[in-house]
């Protein structure tokens, strides 16, 4: 049986973007002192030249791994010159990057029904300035959890669609009987092919698909949101 295995993630990540320096160097060594990397930007159009380096969720071959690929949030200021942090955040979803990579909004008291109303739409929490440096860790350790989730799903996702890529046409027709239930003499008669062809190829996308049994494989297709095209 081959063994399919996904390369760790890495090291985690946080983005900093907000237009005053003081706010960046602050964020960036509160978050040194606690272990985590961080990489700040002035501006929302800083950001998104950056993305703009990376291959994105559905901009890639599904199958070919995008960014991020290490767990990863961004803290982002709601107001700043310029493309606002607004706008920045539905360019993000636009892009495919939630939940991949978890928004926390950073905002003055004048925002906080702008940012609540972010959250509604995806955005994983908000910071009100001036903030509680402990508050705001949490905040931060919990979004890059969720994030290193997210990408883990996606992989699994991505390491079954290679697998069902393998499979030859005839290896897909016989799956899907096998999905259905059917046993192999009448897969042979509806391919009509041998029952010994049937076995062969039943142990070649149980071998391919990584799995031991039609439940499992049926199992794998329906848990990673895929009925084998």
């Amino acid at each position: 049986m081959t063994l399919h295995t996904t390369p760790p993630l890495g090291l985690p990540m946080v983005y900093l973007v907000d237009d005053e320096d003081v706010i960046r160097d602050a964020l960036a060594w509160l978050l040194r002192s606690r272990r985590l990397l961080s990489e700040g930007f002035a501006s929302a159009e800083a950001f998104e030249t950056m993305l703009d380096t990376h291959p994105l969720p559905g901009r890639t071959d599904p199958t070919k791994a995008a960014w991020p690929s290490a767990p990863s949030c961004l803290l982002l200021d709601v107001r700043m010159p310029g493309m606002s942090g607004l706008v920045l955040f539905d360019n993000l979803i636009e892009r495919g990057l939630l939940p991949l990579m978890p928004v926390i909004f950073l905002t003055g008291h004048g925002d906080v029904p702008t940012a609540v109303a972010a959250v509604k739409r995806g955005a994983f929490d908000f910071v009100e300035k001036p903030f509680s440096d402990n508050a705001l860790v949490d905040r931060v350790e919990r979004a890059l959890a969720a994030s290193g989730e997210a990408i883990s799903r996606q992989r699994a996702r991505q390491a079954v669609q290679r697998r069902l890529a393998d499979l030859t046409e005839r290896e897909r027709e016989v799956m899907h009987c096998v999905i259905d239930g059917r046993p192999n003499k009448l897969i042979a008669d509806v391919l009509n092919i041998s029952v010994r062809t049937v076995e062969v190829h039943r142990a070649r996308v149980f071998e391919k698909m990584d799995v031991k049994s039609a439940v499992e494989l049926a199992n794998v297709l329906r848990d990673h949101g895929n009925a084998g095209g």
